[in-house]
């Protein structure tokens, strides 16, 4: 393997490594959200009834979700970053970018209220990506 597609093979390692463990962060932030605030008399699992019902729920359950979106952003970021081996802000972006563009689907998915979708999309994914990459390159990257 030639020394140029080394740092390139690690870079798309460090973003499926990023990807996958953001989403597992996600997915068990959503969980233990839906034990801590379970919706009565609807399957968390169950797109269909979230759908219906999720227009109507209050603030205490989107704590969570966004907790997951953001966290999950933000873990999967530095993780990117710390195993990416060139161009880390950008591995860290990368990631902010694929966990928004599932954002903008689950949005459409599940019609939650306008608020939340907008602090969700605005807040939760790219500035949590800067700020996981610019964690990492701040303390490894000469300024």
């Amino acid at each position: 393997m030639g020394k140029n597609l080394k740092p390139l093979f690690r870079n798309i390692i460090a973003v499926i490594a990023g990807w996958l463990l953001g989403s597992i962060i996600n997915m068990g932030l959503v969980t233990v959200g839906h034990a801590f605030f379970p919706i009565p008399g609807v399957d968390p699992d169950n797109m269909e009834e979230m759908a219906a019902i999720i227009g109507t729920l209050e603030f205490k359950f989107f704590i969570f979700p966004f907790l997951a979106h953001a966290l999950g952003t933000f873990t999967g970021a530095v993780s990117a970053t710390l195993i990416g081996a060139t161009h880390k802000m950008k591995l860290a972006i990368g990631i902010g970018v694929i966990f928004l563009i599932g954002g903008i689907f689950v949005s459409f998915l599940l019609p939650a209220p306008t608020w939340f979708i907008v602090v969700d999309l605005l807040f939760a994914y790219i500035p949590m990506a800067w700020l996981g990459g610019k964690l990492v390159t701040g303390k490894t990257e000469k300024r």
